[in-house]
């Protein structure tokens, strides 16, 4: 019997076409691939209310992906949605309860880009809908350039969790998010954050291991973003 933790990975979906006529379920191999590396066994997660107390008693650990679609802004109270806004209502809500769940049984759970905002919204939480409306000056945070590019800097805050796993003050990062965290949620610490004022990433130090972070690390633009992966391993071990 395998010793490695089990990690939850939950899919993106998509409406018939493109690669097949019916819906269908997608998961870039690097999502998978930065877990094994860091010592753990990835699980991928369908979108099935049913299952959530099945996947609980199997995983060690939740990892929440990115994707194309955004949160409902009803989720976090705001009626008005913004026309760039994109919907997957079954995907959101199967990982806003996954989230919640896993965060109740202390699960260590790592966020990213989308998932990042997933969190955040599951613990209270509001999300800006479209960047170049709500920041003055911001970066272009959708890049062209290929994804295992680096597009611009993070400051990490020291005395964060994340500065702890990649012990430095400045990454460089891709980017490739419309939106961003705009009311970090109650006991949230915002441990990230771009030169525009964007918040980058965030953590809740009430739990085990419970980290959001709004740039794709699982493409390894810096090396030491490996080390992001062995430590959410790490705490998923038990």
């Amino acid at each position: 019997m395998s010793t490695k933790p089990v990690i939850g990975i939950t899919f993106d979906s998509q409406d018939p076409g493109g690669y097949c006529q019916y819906p269908w379920y997608a998961l870039r191999e690097n999502y998978c691939t930065a877990v094994v590396n860091g010592g753990g066994v990835p699980l991928p997660l369908i979108h099935d209310l049913d299952l959530i107390d099945d996947y609980l008693s199997l995983i060690d650990g939740l990892l929440i992906t990115g994707g194309g679609q955004d949160v409902n802004p009803t989720l976090y109270g705001i009626q008005e949605i913004h026309p760039t806004v994109k919907l997957n209502p079954r995907r959101t809500i199967f990982e806003k309860n996954m989230a919640e769940n896993a965060l109740q049984k202390n699960l260590p759970l790592l966020g990213i880009c989308g998932g990042e905002q997933v969190l955040n919204v599951t613990l209270g939480g509001t999300l800006i809908q479209h960047i170049p409306d709500e920041v003055p000056n911001a970066l272009h945070h959708q890049q062209l350039q290929p994804h295992e590019e680096p597009t611009h800097k993070v400051k990490i805050e020291k005395g964060t969790l994340l500065y702890q796993i990649v012990k430095t003050e400045k990454l460089l990062v891709n980017s490739l998010h419309h939106q961003a965290i705009k009311d970090p949620a109650p006991g949230v610490v915002v441990n990230a954050r771009a030169s525009d004022g964007v918040i980058e990433g965030i953590e809740a130090p009430a739990y085990k291991f419970c980290l959001g972070l709004q740039w794709h690390p699982e493409f390894i633009v810096d090396p030491q973003e490996a080390a992001i992966f062995k430590a959410f391993i790490k705490a998923s071990c038990g």
